[in-house]
């Protein structure tokens, strides 16, 4: 056998070798990656008995005085330079707020755990499971929230640090410890009541969730007239038909409220006037001369508050 022969054979042999090997897959950054969804709170419960998303969970070294560790306690701090501009998550624009203290909704909570864990949040800090945080796709960064689990009527005060969640119209995901404070960690999800704290609010005169409506958001502005209408009260024009922009327990959240919306709504705050019906002061626009006329208003509305106000009947 020549050398040219013994050269060709060896190539052949190696060309089969190539040819059988693995081939290692090559990632490619070619598109942007997903967006990857942290709300990890599931409607059903996987098998493994609890309601986070595979690969998530509580973690091996779960602090044993989860219950001593104290809630957020709400003070006076910068935004976040970068973390409250719009942004645009799974298609979807999100504006986000930029005073505390004039939000309140209820909805459906999810937690987050050591998927997670020091990682960084939206505001640069890092994730900490057992710390009480929460994230929330509008409310400012930073600021202070009080949750209420509706079904047990739990409550914690967390300090709002990270975007999100963006599925299932959840809205939104608590740390670990928040969560499992408020009874969720097992079911993975519960319906609770989100109310944002201005700094300085006493705690005490937040609305609780058995007093407030089972819908989202509320803000406040003054009284037109001196007098504060009764429920079943007539207006001028005959119409009982109104946007409620809020509700609250007390005459001086509703007072309180009435200012910020005052600022925010220009003329049309001429508008506002405060009506007492259950129990609760609920600041209100209006009349309208129809449900029509009044959903145009609402949905125009949408945009500049922040929040979609809701038809109310008196």
């Amino acid at each position: 056998m020549n050398m040219q022969t013994v050269i060709l054979a060896c190539a052949i042999l190696l060309l089969a070798a190539c040819g059988s090997a693995p081939q290692r897959q090559v990632e490619t950054r070619s598109t942007p990656a997903p967006v990857e969804e942290h709300a990890v709170g599931a409607h059903t419960a996987p098998a493994t008995g609890g309601g986070y998303l595979a690969g998530d969970g509580p973690g091996t070294d779960v602090p044993a005085n989860l219950e001593d560790i104290p809630d957020a306690t709400p003070k006076s701090e910068p935004l976040h330079r970068y973390a409250n501009r719009p942004y645009i998550a799974l298609g979807k624009t999100y504006a986000p707020l930029t005073v505390a203290g004039n939000f309140r909704e209820r909805g459906i909570a999810s937690w987050y755990g050591k998927k997670f864990h020091g990682q960084r949040t939206s505001s640069g800090e890092v994730y900490d499971m057992y710390g009480m945080t929460a994230a929330h796709p509008t409310l400012p960064i930073p600021s202070y929230a009080r949750v209420t689990n509706t079904g047990n009527k739990k409550s914690v005060v967390v300090r709002i640090n990270d975007r999100g969640p963006f599925l299932h119209e959840r809205v939104i995901d608590l740390s670990y410890t928040a969560a499992h404070k408020l009874g969720i960690v097992s079911s993975g999800s519960a319906e609770v009541e989100v109310e944002s704290i201005a700094a300085g609010t006493s705690l005490n005169t937040l609305a609780r969730p058995d007093t407030v409506q089972s819908k989202p958001l509320e803000k406040a502005e003054t009284a037109m007239a001196g007098t504060v209408p009764t429920a079943g009260a007539a207006t001028a024009t005959g119409s009982n038909v109104y946007l409620q922009l809020g509700a609250f327990k007390s005459p001086q959240a509703a007072e309180s409220f009435m200012e910020q919306m005052r600022a925010m709504l220009g003329e049309t705050a001429k508008q506002l006037s405060v009506f007492v019906k259950d129990g609760l002061n609920r600041v209100h626009l209006g009349p309208y001369a129809s449900h029509a006329e009044a959903r145009s208003s609402a949905d125009s509305l949408k945009a500049r508050l922040g929040f979609k106000p809701l038809v109310n009947l008196r």
